[in-house]
């Protein structure tokens, strides 16, 4: 059974009543079960509905479908996986976030959350949940562990922090969709060890 993570999620906040934390906690760890135990195209909504207590309807008011809710149990793992370190050392803290994401990419969901990013491809509603839901968080990790390098004097302040955390954060998601190499602790350290070099003042 997967471990219960819901608490550390940033709920994203959509119109109408607020929703029950509990209830919600008992959704998204429903849909990280199923997902574990039949995958994602095989999991549908009312079986998240069944496993969790939590109406049908109510979830379709909470969530558009099943993969923005399948998108929030994936970011209550990987934010287990990989928080923000802040050790005062932005190598040191790429580092250590990567590491969490590849531990994430080589767990149980890592092969689930790959499909999510293939739904994404042929599907724009999945691709926007996807985008918005977790991208983006992921992504303000990283621009602010990229900032506070910079602010220290560790990190140039000319070059475009986008395209720096995509050379950090990039090929990591490039082995787990295409399998050619490892996703390790110290394939992640070298990874963020070699953007460094291009990156460091």
């Amino acid at each position: 059974m997967a471990v219960d993570r819901t608490a550390e999620v940033p709920a994203r906040v959509r119109p109408g009543r607020p929703r029950s934390e509990q209830a919600r906690a008992a959704v998204v760890r429903a849909t990280s079960e199923l997902l574990h135990e039949i995958g994602l195209r095989a999991m549908t909504t009312e079986q998240i509905a069944a496993r969790s207590g939590v109406s049908k309807a109510t979830i379709y008011k909470w969530w558009p479908n099943k993969y923005a809710v399948a998108i929030d149990a994936f970011l209550s793992e990987i934010l287990a996986d990989s928080p923000d370190p802040d050790t005062g050392s932005a190598r040191r803290d790429f580092t250590l976030l990567l590491q969490g994401v590849c531990h994430f990419y080589t767990g149980s969901s890592g092969q689930v959350f790959a499909q999510l990013i293939g739904e994404a491809q042929f599907d724009r509603d999945v691709a926007s949940e996807l985008q918005d839901g977790l991208i983006q968080a992921r992504r303000a990790t990283l621009r602010a562990i990229w900032d506070r390098g910079v602010a220290r004097g560790e990190l140039r302040p000319d070059v475009d922090a986008d395209i720096a955390i995509d050379l950090i954060i990039g090929p990591a998601l490039y082995r787990l969709m295409i399998g050619h190499a490892g996703l390790d602790d110290a394939a992640a350290a070298t990874i963020v060890d070699t953007a460094i070099r291009g990156l460091s003042v």
